[in-house]
């Protein structure tokens, strides 16, 4: 299996930021096990895997570990791969996904903004393991689709965050998302997936479907300046539309290789 093989930091504009992806556009479906490995290979936190169908392109994400059902910042750096390095003609690409159906991305110059479904989440009782794999006790606790949310006074408390990550691993769903209002933007965060094999994410695109209808309504806005606070970071500007969320950043490519085997 020789194919060219991307990778991209999503929501930088410069290389060594951003949430780094690999991204390979191929003719067909290996099998699963396949994809597995390679994304186990890549020891990247996602690797895209994109088949041309129709007007759209099937898509699917693997962490070193498993599989996910939705991936934001893989499913940039695939759009990013599509229009910069293979001539995608126009500006708007769909992908289908069998567990979060009808995705899009759009492109505005150099800007890309996804179109996910919202996440809406319940109110939970805080557990006890949270608080002490989080080290600080949060004022809230939410329950969405995938992930957990955690809600904090201000940015300094989950800036200065150091969870347990042995703890982390046993709450289950697919990670854990801390949040606050930020000091420069509308809302900061952080997002702790050990459970999936990724202790800290650096730029979580799926996780702004559940944090925007949240500050939506917090704040009384429904466009939002975001921040994540990982050591690399990066920068989104996300959008309530009701029932879906449009989540903007950019993209540049780090590297293109082949995979040969």
């Amino acid at each position: 299996m020789n194919r060219t093989i991307y990778q991209v930091d999503a929501f930088a504009s410069e290389i060594f930021k951003g949430n780094p992806a690999a991204v390979c556009i191929l003719d067909s479906w290996p099998d699963e096990a396949r994809m597995q490995k390679i994304a186990n290979e890549n020891n990247l936190s996602e690797t895209a895997f994109a088949v041309h169908s129709g007007d759209c392109f099937e898509i699917r994400w693997f962490t070193p570990q498993m599989e996910v059902e939705l991936c934001g910042h893989a499913t940039l750096a695939t759009a990013h791969v599509l229009f910069n390095h293979l001539d995608h003609p126009g500006d708007m690409i769909c992908f289908d996904s069998i567990q979060s159906g009808r995705l899009t991305v759009k492109r505005s110059g150099e800007m890309l903004t996804l179109d996910f479904p919202s996440d809406r989440v319940e109110e939970m009782v805080i557990p006890e393991l949270i608080v002490t794999a989080l080290m600080t006790p949060p004022l809230k606790g939410y329950r969405g689709r995938s992930d957990f949310m955690f809600v904090y006074t201000n940015e300094r408390e989950i800036q200065n965050m150091e969870p347990d990550f042995g703890l982390l691993a046993r709450v289950g769903g697919r990670g854990v998302i801390v949040t606050a209002p930020g000091n420069n933007v509308d809302f900061v965060s952080r997002f702790f997936a050990p459970q999936t094999g990724i202790n800290e994410d650096p730029v979580t695109g799926s996780a702004h479907t559940t944090l925007t209808p949240y500050w939506s309504k917090v704040l009384g806005k429904s466009k939002l300046t975001a921040r994540q606070l990982s050591s690399r970071g990066g920068e989104l500007v996300c959008e309530d539309k009701g029932d879906r969320v449009e989540i903007s950043g950019y993209a540049v490519t780090y590297m293109k290789g082949e995979l040969i085997g």
